[in-house]
Protein backbone atom coordinates (compact mmCIF):
# COMPACT_ATOMS: atom_id res chain seq x y z
CA UNK A 1 0.00 0.00 0.00
CA UNK A 2 1.47 3.39 -1.06
CA UNK A 3 0.89 6.32 1.23
CA UNK A 4 0.07 9.86 0.07
CA UNK A 5 3.65 11.06 0.48
CA UNK A 6 4.96 8.15 -1.56
CA UNK A 7 6.54 6.43 1.42
CA UNK A 8 5.90 2.74 1.97
CA UNK A 9 5.47 1.71 5.56
CA UNK A 10 6.33 -1.85 6.49
CA UNK A 11 5.98 -3.35 9.96
CA UNK A 12 6.12 -6.93 11.23
CA UNK A 13 4.61 -8.63 14.24
CA UNK A 14 6.29 -8.51 17.64
CA UNK A 15 5.38 -9.80 21.05
CA UNK A 16 5.79 -7.88 24.27
CA UNK A 17 5.80 -11.00 26.41
CA UNK A 18 9.56 -11.42 26.08
CA UNK A 19 9.87 -13.32 22.80
CA UNK A 20 8.92 -12.85 19.17
CA UNK A 21 7.48 -16.06 17.73
CA UNK A 22 7.79 -16.54 14.00
CA UNK A 23 4.66 -15.50 12.15
CA UNK A 24 3.74 -16.63 8.65
CA UNK A 25 0.89 -14.32 7.63
CA UNK A 26 -1.77 -16.06 5.57
CA UNK A 27 -2.77 -14.71 2.19
CA UNK A 28 -6.27 -13.68 3.29
CA UNK A 29 -4.93 -11.66 6.18
CA UNK A 30 -2.32 -10.04 3.96
CA UNK A 31 -5.05 -8.87 1.59
CA UNK A 32 -7.36 -7.62 4.35
CA UNK A 33 -7.95 -3.88 4.54
CA UNK A 34 -9.41 -2.06 7.51
CA UNK A 35 -10.86 1.29 6.53
CA UNK A 36 -14.01 3.30 7.15
CA UNK A 37 -16.05 1.04 4.85
CA UNK A 38 -14.93 -2.30 6.30
CA UNK A 39 -18.02 -4.13 7.60
CA UNK A 40 -18.29 -5.72 11.02
CA UNK A 41 -19.18 -9.42 11.30
CA UNK A 42 -22.67 -9.78 12.74
CA UNK A 43 -22.18 -12.52 15.34
CA UNK A 44 -18.92 -11.17 16.72
CA UNK A 45 -20.38 -7.66 16.78
CA UNK A 46 -23.33 -8.75 18.92
CA UNK A 47 -21.05 -10.69 21.29
CA UNK A 48 -18.57 -7.83 21.76
CA UNK A 49 -21.39 -5.33 22.25
CA UNK A 50 -22.81 -7.61 24.96
CA UNK A 51 -19.45 -7.86 26.74
CA UNK A 52 -19.04 -4.08 26.67
CA UNK A 53 -22.59 -3.47 27.92
CA UNK A 54 -22.23 -6.00 30.75
CA UNK A 55 -18.89 -4.61 31.96
CA UNK A 56 -20.08 -1.01 31.77
CA UNK A 57 -23.30 -1.76 33.64
CA UNK A 58 -21.37 -3.41 36.46
CA UNK A 59 -19.31 -0.23 36.91
CA UNK A 60 -21.87 2.47 36.25
CA UNK A 61 -20.20 3.52 32.99
CA UNK A 62 -22.16 5.22 30.22
CA UNK A 63 -21.93 4.21 26.56
CA UNK A 64 -19.77 7.30 25.94
CA UNK A 65 -17.16 6.18 28.49
CA UNK A 66 -15.84 3.23 26.48
CA UNK A 67 -14.84 2.45 22.90
CA UNK A 68 -13.64 -0.99 21.84
CA UNK A 69 -12.59 -3.02 18.85
CA UNK A 70 -11.72 -6.65 18.14
CA UNK A 71 -10.29 -8.10 14.94
CA UNK A 72 -10.04 -11.90 14.76
CA UNK A 73 -7.14 -12.44 12.37
CA UNK A 74 -7.82 -16.16 11.96
CA UNK A 75 -11.30 -15.68 10.53
CA UNK A 76 -11.02 -11.97 9.62
CA UNK A 77 -14.02 -11.06 11.78
CA UNK A 78 -14.34 -7.45 12.96
CA UNK A 79 -16.34 -5.91 15.81
CA UNK A 80 -16.38 -2.21 16.65
CA UNK A 81 -18.06 -0.07 19.31
CA UNK A 82 -17.61 3.70 18.88
CA UNK A 83 -14.52 3.13 16.68
CA UNK A 84 -14.11 6.72 15.48
CA UNK A 85 -14.72 8.53 18.77
CA UNK A 86 -11.42 10.24 19.54
CA UNK A 87 -10.44 10.58 23.19
CA UNK A 88 -7.46 11.64 25.22
CA UNK A 89 -5.06 8.73 24.73
CA UNK A 90 -2.46 9.29 27.48
CA UNK A 91 0.64 7.20 26.67
CA UNK A 92 -0.64 5.16 23.73
CA UNK A 93 0.65 7.65 21.10
CA UNK A 94 4.20 6.85 22.20
CA UNK A 95 3.98 4.20 19.48
CA UNK A 96 4.10 7.14 17.06
CA UNK A 97 7.49 8.24 18.41
CA UNK A 98 8.93 4.79 17.72
CA UNK A 99 7.42 4.68 14.24
CA UNK A 100 8.60 8.17 13.32
CA UNK A 101 12.12 7.53 14.62
CA UNK A 102 12.55 4.58 12.25
CA UNK A 103 10.76 6.33 9.39
CA UNK A 104 12.93 9.44 9.64
CA UNK A 105 16.18 7.57 10.41
CA UNK A 106 16.08 4.60 8.03
CA UNK A 107 19.79 3.96 8.41
CA UNK A 108 19.30 2.65 11.97
CA UNK A 109 17.11 -0.28 10.92
CA UNK A 110 20.04 -2.72 11.06
CA UNK A 111 22.40 -0.68 13.21
CA UNK A 112 20.48 0.54 16.24
CA UNK A 113 22.58 1.61 19.20
CA UNK A 114 22.09 -0.70 22.20
CA UNK A 115 21.28 2.18 24.54
CA UNK A 116 18.67 3.58 22.19
CA UNK A 117 17.16 0.11 21.77
CA UNK A 118 16.85 -0.29 25.55
CA UNK A 119 15.38 3.19 26.00
CA UNK A 120 12.74 2.52 23.37
CA UNK A 121 11.88 -0.71 25.17
CA UNK A 122 11.33 1.26 28.37
CA UNK A 123 9.17 3.76 26.49
CA UNK A 124 6.93 1.02 25.08
CA UNK A 125 6.75 -1.51 27.92
CA UNK A 126 7.15 0.74 30.96
CA UNK A 127 5.79 3.91 29.30
CA UNK A 128 8.73 6.05 30.45
CA UNK A 129 7.78 9.73 29.97
CA UNK A 130 11.30 11.12 30.19
CA UNK A 131 12.55 8.85 27.43
CA UNK A 132 9.49 9.56 25.27
CA UNK A 133 10.07 13.30 25.63
CA UNK A 134 13.75 12.92 24.80
CA UNK A 135 13.03 11.35 21.43
CA UNK A 136 9.96 13.43 20.56
CA UNK A 137 12.04 16.56 21.15
CA UNK A 138 14.79 15.22 18.90
CA UNK A 139 12.23 14.49 16.18
CA UNK A 140 9.88 17.43 16.65
CA UNK A 141 6.14 17.10 17.19
CA UNK A 142 5.13 18.23 13.72
CA UNK A 143 7.40 15.74 11.88
CA UNK A 144 6.00 12.92 14.06
CA UNK A 145 2.44 13.93 13.23
CA UNK A 146 3.37 14.22 9.55
CA UNK A 147 4.36 10.55 9.59
CA UNK A 148 1.02 9.65 11.16
CA UNK A 149 -0.92 11.80 8.70
CA UNK A 150 0.94 10.32 5.73
CA UNK A 151 0.03 6.83 6.90
CA UNK A 152 -3.64 7.73 7.27
CA UNK A 153 -3.51 7.27 11.05
CA UNK A 154 -5.17 10.67 11.57
CA UNK A 155 -8.05 11.83 9.40
CA UNK A 156 -10.08 14.80 10.63
CA UNK A 157 -12.85 13.98 8.13
CA UNK A 158 -13.51 10.67 9.93
CA UNK A 159 -13.19 11.45 13.61
CA UNK A 160 -9.44 11.92 13.94
CA UNK A 161 -7.13 9.11 15.02
CA UNK A 162 -3.58 8.93 16.39
CA UNK A 163 -2.35 12.36 17.47
CA UNK A 164 0.74 13.54 19.35
CA UNK A 165 0.78 17.27 20.01
CA UNK A 166 2.74 17.57 23.24
CA UNK A 167 6.00 16.22 24.60
CA UNK A 168 5.38 13.89 27.54
CA UNK A 169 5.97 15.41 30.95
CA UNK A 170 6.37 19.18 31.33
CA UNK A 171 6.23 21.01 28.02
CA UNK A 172 5.06 24.39 26.81
CA UNK A 173 4.72 23.34 23.16
CA UNK A 174 1.22 22.11 22.47
CA UNK A 175 -0.70 21.39 19.28
CA UNK A 176 -4.28 20.19 19.84
CA UNK A 177 -5.95 17.79 17.44
CA UNK A 178 -8.54 19.50 15.23
CA UNK A 179 -11.37 17.09 16.08
CA UNK A 180 -11.21 16.45 19.81
CA UNK A 181 -8.88 19.17 21.02
CA UNK A 182 -6.52 16.63 22.65
CA UNK A 183 -2.77 16.91 23.10
CA UNK A 184 -2.55 13.11 22.77
CA UNK A 185 -5.38 11.33 20.99
CA UNK A 186 -6.44 8.01 19.53
CA UNK A 187 -9.40 6.16 18.10
CA UNK A 188 -10.10 2.46 18.18
CA UNK A 189 -10.17 2.12 14.40
CA UNK A 190 -6.77 3.72 13.87
CA UNK A 191 -5.15 1.65 16.61
CA UNK A 192 -6.53 -1.52 15.02
CA UNK A 193 -5.17 -0.34 11.66
CA UNK A 194 -1.76 0.22 13.22
CA UNK A 195 -1.61 -3.29 14.67
CA UNK A 196 -3.08 -4.89 11.56
CA UNK A 197 -0.29 -3.37 9.50
CA UNK A 198 2.14 -4.52 12.14
CA UNK A 199 0.95 -8.09 11.56
CA UNK A 200 0.88 -7.74 7.80
CA UNK A 201 4.46 -6.44 7.72
CA UNK A 202 3.95 -2.81 6.73
CA UNK A 203 5.94 0.00 8.29
CA UNK A 204 9.21 1.58 7.13
CA UNK A 205 11.16 -1.50 5.91
CA UNK A 206 11.46 -5.21 6.66
CA UNK A 207 14.69 -4.57 8.59
CA UNK A 208 13.12 -1.76 10.61
CA UNK A 209 10.10 -3.95 11.30
CA UNK A 210 12.31 -6.68 12.69
CA UNK A 211 14.08 -4.25 15.00
CA UNK A 212 10.84 -2.62 16.15
CA UNK A 213 9.27 -5.92 17.12
CA UNK A 214 12.42 -6.76 19.07
CA UNK A 215 11.89 -3.48 20.91
CA UNK A 216 8.27 -4.36 21.67
CA UNK A 217 9.45 -7.73 22.99
CA UNK A 218 12.40 -6.38 25.05
CA UNK A 219 12.76 -9.54 27.17
CA UNK A 220 14.94 -7.71 29.70
CA UNK A 221 12.05 -5.35 30.52
CA UNK A 222 9.01 -6.75 32.35
CA UNK A 223 5.42 -6.00 31.52
CA UNK A 224 3.37 -3.82 33.81
CA UNK A 225 1.02 -6.38 35.34
CA UNK A 226 -2.20 -4.50 34.66
CA UNK A 227 -5.06 -4.07 32.20
CA UNK A 228 -4.87 -6.56 29.30
CA UNK A 229 -1.74 -8.27 30.62
CA UNK A 230 -3.44 -8.93 33.95
CA UNK A 231 -6.62 -10.17 32.27
CA UNK A 232 -4.70 -12.58 30.02
CA UNK A 233 -2.33 -13.90 32.70
CA UNK A 234 -1.98 -17.69 32.83
CA UNK A 235 -3.65 -18.27 29.46
CA UNK A 236 -0.54 -19.24 27.51
CA UNK A 237 -0.73 -16.27 25.13
CA UNK A 238 1.85 -13.81 23.88
CA UNK A 239 0.97 -10.13 24.05
CA UNK A 240 2.32 -7.20 22.09
CA UNK A 241 0.80 -4.14 23.72
CA UNK A 242 0.89 -0.45 24.42
CA UNK A 243 -1.19 0.79 27.32
CA UNK A 244 -1.96 4.31 28.51
CA UNK A 245 -3.40 5.90 31.62
CA UNK A 246 -3.87 9.35 33.17
CA UNK A 247 -6.30 10.36 35.89
CA UNK A 248 -9.56 8.62 34.87
CA UNK A 249 -8.45 7.66 31.36
CA UNK A 250 -7.42 3.99 31.10
CA UNK A 251 -6.55 2.38 27.76
CA UNK A 252 -4.92 -0.71 26.30
CA UNK A 253 -4.19 -2.03 22.81
CA UNK A 254 -2.64 -5.34 21.82
CA UNK A 255 -1.94 -8.20 19.47
CA UNK A 256 -2.66 -11.53 21.15
CA UNK A 257 -1.35 -14.84 19.83
CA UNK A 258 -1.61 -18.31 21.33
CA UNK A 259 -3.14 -21.76 20.86
CA UNK A 260 -6.30 -21.40 18.82
CA UNK A 261 -6.27 -17.63 18.59
CA UNK A 262 -4.67 -14.68 16.84
CA UNK A 263 -6.43 -11.36 17.27
CA UNK A 264 -6.20 -7.63 17.84
CA UNK A 265 -7.98 -5.98 20.75
CA UNK A 266 -8.30 -2.31 21.71
CA UNK A 267 -10.27 -0.63 24.49
CA UNK A 268 -10.33 3.04 25.47
CA UNK A 269 -12.12 4.05 28.68
CA UNK A 270 -12.75 7.28 30.56
CA UNK A 271 -13.97 6.27 34.01
CA UNK A 272 -12.48 5.75 37.46
CA UNK A 273 -13.08 1.98 37.15
CA UNK A 274 -11.71 1.74 33.63
CA UNK A 275 -8.67 -0.27 34.71
CA UNK A 276 -10.91 -3.08 36.00
CA UNK A 277 -13.02 -2.88 32.85
CA UNK A 278 -9.88 -3.44 30.71
CA UNK A 279 -8.79 -6.45 32.75
CA UNK A 280 -12.18 -8.15 32.43
CA UNK A 281 -12.63 -7.13 28.80
CA UNK A 282 -9.36 -8.83 27.80
CA UNK A 283 -10.36 -12.06 29.55
CA UNK A 284 -13.87 -12.03 28.08
CA UNK A 285 -12.62 -11.47 24.53
CA UNK A 286 -10.07 -14.25 24.90
CA UNK A 287 -12.80 -16.61 26.13
CA UNK A 288 -14.91 -15.59 23.15
CA UNK A 289 -12.22 -16.23 20.54
CA UNK A 290 -10.86 -19.45 22.07
CA UNK A 291 -13.92 -21.01 23.77
CA UNK A 292 -12.59 -24.57 23.76
CA UNK A 293 -9.49 -23.43 25.60
CA UNK A 294 -11.25 -21.98 28.62
CA UNK A 295 -9.80 -23.10 31.91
Amino acid sequence: MRWRNGLIFLLAVGVAAGRVPAQTPNGRMQAYTLDYATPVEGTLQVEVEAIDARLRAARGMTAEQAAVGVLDLRALRLALVRPDAIDYAASIPKIAILLAWFQLHPEIATNLDATVRHEFGLMIKQSDNEIAAKYSQLLGLKPIQAVLDAGGFYDARHGGGLWIGKHYGQSTERHLDPVGGHSHGATVRQLLRFYLQLEQGRLVSPAASKTMREIFASPDIPHRDDKFVKGLAGRGVDVLRKAGWWETWFHDSAIVTGPGRHYLVVALTHHAKGDDYLTEFAAAVDDLLAPRLRR
